[in-house]
């Protein structure tokens, strides 16, 4: 959902420890594995958002990204970073239900206990980033 391992290692702990200090307010311990994976959802929105926060404000210098840029060997490599590419600039919202659905391989059903949305807004949500993953990476592979 962060869309890099370390950072998603980083997220996950300050998710154990949040969900550690909030053990107590678990209501429904036969319901612990949907209330942890909320607590974990969360803490990568919140990462996601403060990331894009830090990003503005980095000026970036095309003509120096694309100098220094290097091929990857392996084409393997560079759909890879396409994906990750195209999953990060979908919503939020988006990015998570595809990932739950497709990476997690959760049911509707499942995705609805740990997010709270309705079952139709998350087929809706799935659906849609299923098109926009598409769009980009048909502009990705048509340049």
């Amino acid at each position: 959902m962060v869309g890099n391992r370390d950072e998603a290692e980083d997220v996950l702990q300050s998710a154990f420890i949040r969900a550690f200090r909030a053990l107590a307010s678990c209501r429904d311990p036969a319901r612990f594995s949907a209330w942890l994976y909320r607590i974990v959802a969360n803490e990568c929105r919140t990462f996601v958002v403060r990331r894009a926060r830090r990003e503005r404000r980095i000026i970036r210098d095309e003509a120096a990204f694309e100098a220094g840029a290097v091929d990857p060997a392996v084409d393997a490599r560079e759909t890879l970073e396409d994906v990750e590419y195209a999953l990060a600039q979908l919503d939020v919202d988006q990015r998570e239900a595809f990932l739950m659905k497709h990476v997690e391989d959760l049911s509707y059903e499942e995705m609805a206990d740990i997010t709270g949305v309705g079952i139709s807004a998350l087929k809706m949500r799935v659906k849609r980033a299923c098109a926009r993953l598409r769009e980009l990476l048909e502009e990705v592979h048509d340049v």
